[in-house]
């Protein structure tokens, strides 16, 4: 897991060590040892108290962060989570402190110490660390810096509470620093710098960018993609979204993605589907982009394309192929109407695992043969099946897949789930093969929205028959 990260590290590297006054790597390592053995420890912790005392003006402070920052580049995984664990263990907040200050409060009743103390006690609520953290807002290339670093924090403190409250710590910090009110929008087109479009090939997360050539497909006079970008990182996307102008709400992701596919005029197209949201930014998750950009963009389509009426998502579906095995495996264990979703559950992935090439009988229901029969069974079966995963699975009050969640929260509905619509091998191991549409209606996006958030899914007649 560590070597898988340090491509992330020596982008950053080569970022900051543009901007920052930095000293010799070599040297730095020769002071610290990479493992940050405990006998350098207390180098570290010099270096941190540096920061704090705030000695002479904000270039002075600047330079401290960026050697801070420095000193924990040039170590290796198990000397950046030492570190890490040093700032959350002994740069948290004084809880003694902070309980002198409460019984304070309690007993004064002056209303001016009152005001003084409160002030007094927000200020110890803050942990010292918090202060280091902003420190590095300050310096281009910082802010890059501290997404990354909590891009390789959130592994570490799934099984550390003081590595956590860190986590949480930077988190919120980065909530106010990436407010929607400071991000830009920008349209990636063909004409894009190179640097930006290898991007965007290396952060595709939903469908891979094979090459060049579909690449620029993508990026076609009928094709559109946006990105968010913040002005502490120019040159990297938060988030983006590929975008197919077309007629008529797509069911299929390989017509969108076909290179060889005729160009449409898109002064005459009338949907707009969005086929691929892909966050850039590890160290970003949980802070919120999704819903702000779809909203900026088909404000962007609308203004610019007045002939489209309808936008809608061509959407996979992460969670169906492990929920829908999870529901073969309790097929003993339920009652009522969990019984018979389970055994269908369970008859479909015998039939299923029955077969080495699962794409090939998901493709044949086609014909007379009895492939072609036990495909349509499945088809049936799956539909049904998918439906009920979509509409019913929860995860505590929202709806269990993620993707659905997104979009739901965003104020769509379930507008169909279409069959064979990704037969790619990652298409296949999701959903076996299926995708889901859903649809933007623009006077009912608010309404829907509050729905969702009363428990109410909205979804269209068909899908809901799908569950019955």
């Amino acid at each position: 897991m560590a070597e898988a990260q340090e491509p992330l590290w020596d982008r950053t590297r080569k970022l900051i060590r543009e901007y920052w006054p930095l000293g010799d790597p070599v040297a730095l390592k020769e002071f610290i040892g990479v493992n940050l053995p405990k006998g350098d420890l207390g180098k570290v912790r010099r270096k941190i108290d540096g920061c704090l005392e705030g000695k002479g003006g904000e270039v002075s402070a600047r330079a401290r962060a960026a050697e801070l920052g420095e000193a924990y580049l040039v170590l290796n995984a198990n000397g950046r989570r030492r570190f890490l664990t040093l700032l959350a263990e002994e740069y948290d907040t004084d809880a003694e402190a902070v309980e002198i200050a409460m019984d304070a409060l309690r007993e004064s009743d002056d209303p001016d110490e009152r005001q003084r103390l409160t002030i007094e006690l927000r200020n110890l609520l803050e942990p010292p660390r918090a202060k280091i953290l902003r420190q590095f807002n300050g310096l281009r290339g910082g802010v890059k810096f501290l997404v990354d670093l909590r891009a390789e924090l959130m592994r570490w403190a799934q099984d550390n509470q003081a590595l956590t409250n860190l986590d949480k710590d930077i988190y919120r910090l980065l909530v106010s620093w990436f407010d929607v009110g400071f991000l830009d929008l920008q349209r990636i087109t063909w004409k894009s710098s190179a640097e930006l479009l290898e991007k965007f090939i290396r952060y595709e997360a939903v469908h891979e960018i094979r090459s060049w050539k579909d690449l620029k497909n993508r990026l076609e006079e009928d094709r559109r993609c946006y990105a968010f970008f913040h002005p502490s990182m120019p040159d990297e996307p938060l988030i983006f979204v590929e975008v197919a102008l077309v007629n008529g709400i797509s069911t299929d992701v390989f017509e969108l993605l076909d290179e060889k596919a005729p160009m449409i005029d898109p002064e005459k197209a009338d949907t707009a589907i969005f086929y691929s949201i892909s966050n850039c930014q590890a160290g970003l998750a949980g802070v919120s982009f999704g819903n702000f950009l779809i909203k900026r963009v088909v404000a962007d389509l609308t203004s610019s394309l007045p002939g489209l009426k309808n936008f809608a998502t061509l959407s996979p579906i992460p969670g169906f192929s492990t929920w829908l095995n999870k529901q073969a495996e309790n097929v003993d264990e339920r009652e009522g109407e969990e019984t018979k979703v389970s055994k269908t559950a369970a008859e479909a992935v015998g039939i299923l695992s029955a077969h080495n090439n699962i794409g090939d009988l998901l493709s044949s229901t086609s014909g007379k043969s009895k492939r072609a029969e036990l495909a349509r069974q499945l088809q049936q079966q799956l539909l049904s099946l998918c439906a009920t995963y979509l509409l019913k699975a929860k995860r505590g009050s929202q709806v269990a897949d993620r993707v659905a969640h997104f979009h739901l929260t965003n104020g769509a509905s379930v507008k169909q789930i279409n069959w064979a619509a990704n037969l790619s091998d990652n298409g296949v191991e999701q959903s076996l093969g299926m995708m889901v549409n859903y649809l933007y209606d623009l006077p009912s996006i608010e309404k829907q929205h509050e729905a969702y958030r009363s428990g109410e899914i909205t979804a269209s007649a068909a899908v809901r028959k799908l569950v019955k």
